[in-house]
């Protein structure tokens, strides 16, 4: 499957719509949430987009089911896939997989969230582990694809970008008068799909990114216009675990996007313990790193009306027991 340029040929309405036909024969649409709490906590009205609710508990079962729908009429012939994660990327590559019937070989990193690795396993993934980061898997992953006759399933790719940019047609269709939106940057098809939504209804919501402090390399992509990799990605969100961006999402960013917050892994871990005691959400850092983002900006957005993607909910228990060690 070759990507398509998405930036030449935008995505419409329709093509969101026709992707979400195709997901919602194996999930339901995600819930959009005002709460109180959070409102009083920021200074604004606040909706949350609830991707941890999904079967997997994160945002990237659309991207996986939407594209492998569109690999197996494309390529009937192919055993499997093989995919490099952190973890969120191989529950999607699995849980589609399976519903085709393909062997899913996964590669993850050692130290690898195990949670994750214990979920991918249960969804029917071969898992492996390899490297010390995700682009060290990533290598791995294309090596594996090569020597076994897998395809490649990469975790940044335009089809990719229509079925997790679900998530954002849903969500400023049912509430389309959004000031602002915060969206977590992993490799990046959340915050592509998330700015091709917004601009095929037509609509002014301003999208911000944020990243991790220890993993800031599509911050400093953003500053310089192009793209910047860093030696490490040293942060406990490992879904924003990135060191070597895309450049076709990079574009997204740069052509759409207002801004690149960055975030440091104590205001992740307060906005994890923020959304545990105002809307009894059990997060993972990256999902709660755009309340991080909005709480350093309260000011900035005082009285207007703001989304943020809340991207999953696996976040391993020693995570969970630093936040709940923490002072609310």
């Amino acid at each position: 499957m070759e990507s398509r340029d998405l930036r030449r040929a935008p995505l419409s309405a329709a093509d969101f719509a026709r992707a979400a036909s195709e997901i919602y024969t194996a999930l339901a649409p995600s819930p959009q949430i005002a709460w109180p709490l959070l409102a009083d906590r920021c200074g604004c009205e606040v909706w949350l987009k609830h991707e941890n609710h999904l079967p997997t508990g994160a945002f990237k079962v659309r991207g996986g089911v939407w594209f492998m729908a569109q690999l197996a009429a494309a390529h009937p012939e192919c055993p499997g896939v093989v995919a490099a994660t952190r973890g969120n990327h191989g529950q999607s590559v699995a849980f589609a997989a399976r519903r085709h019937g393909l062997r899913a070989v996964v590669v993850a990193p050692h130290g690898n969230n195990p949670e994750k690795n214990r979920a991918m396993r249960a969804l029917g993934a071969e898992l492996i582990e390899h490297g010390e980061d995700f682009n060290a898997a990533l290598d791995h992953a294309h090596a594996l694809a090569a020597e076994q006759g897998l395809f490649p399933m990469p975790s940044y790719h335009s089809t990719l970008v229509q079925g997790v940019g679900t998530y954002a047609y849903e969500f400023l269709r049912a509430v389309p008068d959004l000031d602002a939106i915060y969206v977590p940057i992993g490799l990046g098809s959340g915050i592509a799909g998330t700015v091709a939504a917004r601009d095929a209804l037509g609509l002014r919501t301003e999208v911000v990114g944020v990243v991790a402090a220890g993993a800031d390399a599509y911050a400093r992509s953003f500053a310089a216009g192009k793209v910047v990799s860093t030696a490490r990605a040293d942060t406990l969100a490992d879904g924003v675990a990135v060191r070597v961006p895309s450049a076709e999402a990079l574009a997204y960013l740069l052509e759409g996007v207002a801004r690149v917050v960055t975030v440091d892994d104590d205001a992740i871990l307060d906005a994890m313990g923020a959304l545990l005691s105002d809307t009894h959400n059990l997060v993972e850092g990256a999902a709660a790193a755009p309340l991080a983002a909005l709480l350093a900006e309260r000011e900035r957005q005082a009285g207007r009306r703001v989304g943020l993607v809340v991207s999953g909910a696996n976040a391993d228990r020693s995570t969970l027991a630093r936040v709940l060690a923490r002072d609310p």
